[in-house]
C-alpha cells in the first residue's frame, strides 16, 4: 500500500499534512467508522480521497449539491484521477453506463446525492462496484437535530447491508457536539473514531457593528483591507444593487445569485477566482465547495438565520493562513427580521397544502402523474399568479422537498436530451425527402454512442460546431426533426426546477409529522436567537463561536472587535490611573498620607482609588507602612 504522504505529494502537491488530516486518514485505513469534524478550509476532501487511493477499489461520494460533486469530481480529474459522477439531469442510458464503469477497476471515485442510493438501478449495481470507503460529506444533513436536515440521508446506513466491512467516514464544517452524536447514530457506526478541530481561527478576526449606513462602513472596510472579498446579502435585488453601486465607487465587483443563467454564473464565479473580479456580492448560493485561499474579506450585509452557516461563509476568508476579517453589519430591524422570519420558515400545515395545490394547477399536473418528472418553474410568476408570499413559498417548498413530496433547484442545469423515435425505414425514407437534414441527423447518430436506442444528453453547441453552424439553427432543425416525429427531444434547462420523485397526489394527503415539524421549529428559534446574541457581540467573538459548537476554551482571542475595544479601554484606564498618580506625587511632601485623605484630595470613588492603590503598589510607586499609612518611595 503507497504512503498517505507519498500521494499527498504525488497528487496534490503538499509537503506535509493539515492538523488530524493523517489522524483520520490512518483511523479509515485501520478499517474504523470516522467522523471528522474540520471546519471552513480545514481540507476535509483529501481526508477521503486519500485513503481511497491508498486501497485498490472505488470511493463512493455521497453528497448533496450537484454543483459540489462536479468541481470535486474535475478538480481530481485534473490531477489524473479517475472520478465519475450521477446527477439529476442525466438520461437513464448514462447513469447506466456510469453505474456499469464503476464495476470496474478503472475509476477511483463515484460522486451520487443521497436520493440516488435508494433507486432500483443503483441498487442493481451496487454489488458489483468494488468500494472501499463510503465518504458522506455535508454529514450534518444526516441530523434531525441540523440547520439542514435532509430525510434521504437516513437511507444511508442502509448500505451497510451489501458493504458490511466497508469504513463510513462522516465529514461536516460546522456540528454541535448533539449533532456529531445524532451523525453517528444515524450512520449506525459502532465506535466510530472521532475527531474535531478548533473552531478557533487564529489568522480571523470576527468584528460585528450596528450600522445605519452599512453601504459607507462596506467602503470603508473594501477601502482599508486591500484583496478579495465576499459580500453576502440576504436577496438577491441587494447583490444587483450593491455590486453596482461598489463599481460606482471604482471597485470591481459583480453580482451572483440563483437566479443567473448556468453560464453567466460560471462566467462570474471564474472571473473572481481568478481575481480579474475583485468582490463578488452574493446571496448564500455562493462558495460551497469553492477553494479559493486569498479571500481577505467577508462582509455580511445582514445576519444569517444561524451560527452555522455564518461560520461556514465568514470562514471563506483566509483559507491561506494570512490575517483576514469576518464582519458582520447588522441593524435593529434586521435582528428584528431573522426572528420573525421563523414564523414564515415554518407555515401552517394548512398552508404547505395550499401551496401543493397551487403547484399542481400551475403545472396543470393531474393527481397520480408525474412520477420522475421535471417542470420549469417561475417562483415570481407563480406567487404573482396565486397570491402567495414569496418568502412563505419557498419556506413550503422547502418543507414539502424535506418530505420527499418534491425537490426544487432554483440554480438547476439539464442538458439538453435526444433520442429517435422513428424505426431505421423511416429514418432512411425521411433523409431521402429532406436531404437539408441528412447531415443532422447522421451527426447525432455518429457522435452520441446508443442514440437511436436510448435517449441521450446531446450538446447544441458541438453539433452545430461539427455542422459548421449555429446552435440557433441547429435547434430550430432538432425542432423540426421533432415536428416530422424522426426523435423526442427536450432542449436545455437552464431555469428553476420543479421535480417529482413520485406522482402527485391530493392536497389533503399531505402529511407533515406535527411533532417533528414544531421541534424543528424550536430548534431554528433557538439557532436564531444564538446568531442575534452573537451579533450584538458581549464577548469575545471567537469564544462565543467555539462554546456554541461545544469547545470548552477560555482565552479570548485578542482581536475580535470587542476583545481590541477591551484592550483600547485597558490602554485608556492604565493612563488614567498614571496620571493620578503623578497628581499624587505633591500631595506626600510629609513623607506619608492617609488613603481616604489621598482619595478626597484627588477627588476618586472607592472603586477608583482601589484600582489606583493596585497599580501603584504593583509598580513599586507607593508601599504600605505599618499602621497603613502610603509613602511615596524615593526613585
Amino acid at each position: 500500500m503507497t504512503a498517505p504522504i507519498d500521494i499527498l505529494k504525488k497528487y496534490f502537491g503538499y509537503p506535509a499534512f493539515r492538523p488530524l488530516q493523517l489522524e483520520i486518514i490512518e483511523a479509515v485505513l485501520a478499517g474504523k467508522d470516522t467522523m471528522a469534524l474540520l471546519p471552513t478550509g480545514g481540507g476535509k476532501s483529501v481526508c477521503y480521497q486519500i485513503p481511497a487511493l491508498c486501497k485498490p477499489g472505488i470511493c463512493l461520494v455521497i453528497t448533496p449539491l450537484i454543483a459540489l460533486m462536479k468541481d470535486q469530481a474535475m478538480q481530481l480529474r485534473r490531477r489524473n484521477i479517475s472520478a465519475l459522477t450521477i446527477h439529476s439531469g442525466m438520461a437513464f442510458f448514462e447513469v447506466k453506463k456510469t453505474l456499469q464503469q464503476a464495476t470496474t477497476d478503472t475509476y477511483k471515485f463515484l460522486f451520487v446525492s443521497p436520493e440516488r442510493l435508494q433507486t432500483r438501478l443503483f441498487r442493481e449495481f451496487l454489488p458489483g462496484m468494488p468500494i472501499n470507503l463510503v465518504a458522506i460529506d455535508e454529514a450534518h444533513c444526516i441530523s434531525q437535530w441540523g440547520y439542514d436536515f435532509r430525510p434521504p440521508y437516513l437511507k444511508i446506513a442502509d448500505l451497510r447491508e451489501e458493504l458490511t466491512d466497508v469504513p463510513f467516514l462522516a465529514l461536516t464544517a460546522s456540528a454541535t457536539p448533539e449533532v456529531q452524536k445524532d451523525i453517528c447514530a444515524k450512520l449506525a457506526m459502532e465506535n466510530p473514531a472521532i475527531f474535531t478541530q478548533s473552531f478557533a481561527r487564529s489568522n480571523l478576526s470576527f468584528s460585528g457593528f450596528e450600522s445605519p449606513h452599512k453601504l459607507n462602513k462596506l467602503l470603508e472596510i473594501l477601502n482599508k483591507v486591500p484583496g478579495t472579498g465576499l459580500v453576502y446579502c440576504r436577496n438577491r435585488r441587494l447583490t444587483k444593487d450593491i455590486s453596482t453601486w461598489l463599481q460606482q465607487q471604482g471597485i470591481s465587483a459583480s453580482a451572483y445569485h440563483a437566479g443567473l443563467s448556468s453560464e453567466e454564473r460560471n462566467l462570474r464565479q471564474t472571473a473572481w477566482i481568478q481575481s480579474a473580479t475583485r468582490v463578488m456580492v452574493c446571496t448564500n448560493a455562493f462558495g460551497m465547495g469553492i477553494d479559493k485561499p486569498d479571500v481577505r474579506t467577508v462582509v455580511h450585509m445582514g445576519p444569517p438565520d444561524n451560527l452555522e452557516d455564518y461560520y461556514q461563509e465568514a470562514g471563506r476568508a483566509g483559507r491561506d493562513g494570512k490575517k483576514a476579517f469576518a464582519v458582520l453589519l447588522y441593524s435593529p430591524d434586521d435582528l428584528k427580521t431573522i426572528e420573525t422570519s421563523v414564523e414564515k420558515k415554518y407555515p401552517p400545515v394548512e398552508v404547505i397544502q395550499k401551496v401543493y395545490q397551487a403547484i399542481a394547477n400551475y403545472l396543470q399536473l393531474p393527481i397520480y402523474s408525474g412520477e420522475g418528472m421535471y417542470f420549469d418553474f417561475d417562483l415570481s410568476r407563480f406567487c404573482e399568479s396565486y397570491k402567495i408570499d414569496p418568502v412563505t413559498t419557498v419556506n413550503a417548498l422547502q418543507t414539502l422537498a424535506g418530505e420527499g413530496y418534491i425537490s426544487f433547484n432554483e440554480s438547476v442545469f439539464l442538458p439538453a436530451r435526444l433520442g429517435f423515435s422513428a424505426t431505421k425505414d423511416y429514418l432512411y425514407q425521411f433523409q431521402q425527402e429532406q436531404p437539408g437534414l441528412e447531415p443532422l441527423t447522421k451527426a447525432l447518430l455518429r457522435t452520441y454512442e446508443g442514440i437511436f436506442d436510448n435517449e441521450v444528453n446531446i450538446n447544441e453547441k458541438s453539433l452545430a460546431r461539427i455542422l459548421r453552424s449555429t446552435p440557433e439553427t441547429v435547434g430550430k432543425q432538432l425542432q423540426t426533426l421533432v415536428f416530422y416525429q424522426v426523435v423526442k427531444y427536450l432542449p436545455q434547462k437552464d431555469t428553476p426546477q420543479l421535480f417529482f420523485p413520485y406522482n402527485r397526489i391530493p392536497a389533503d394527503q399531505v402529511l407533515i409529522p406535527a411533532k417533528a415539524y414544531a421541534a424543528g421549529k424550536a430548534r431554528h428559534l433557538s439557532r436564531v436567537r444564538e446568531m442575534i446574541r452573537y451579533s450584538f457581540g458581549k464577548g469575545c467573538r471567537s469564544l462565543m463561536m467555539q462554546h456554541y459548537f461545544g469547545e470548552k476554551e477560555e482565552t479570548p482571542c485578542g482581536k475580535c472587535d470587542y476583545c481590541l475595544s477591551q484592550k483600547k479601554q485597558e490602554i485608556t484606564k492604565h493612563a488614567q490611573l498614571l496620571s493620578w498618580i503623578k497628581a499624587a506625587q505633591p500631595l506626600f511632601n510629609k513623607g506619608t498620607l492617609e488613603g481616604d485623605d489621598l482619595r478626597n484630595s484627588l477627588q476618586l470613588t472607592r472603586y477608583q482609588m482601589e484600582q489606583l492603590t493596585d497599580l501603584a503598589l504593583r509598580e513599586e510607586v507607593w508601599s504600605v507602612e505599618e499602621d497603613g499609612r502610603l509613602r511615596l518611595n524615593k526613585g
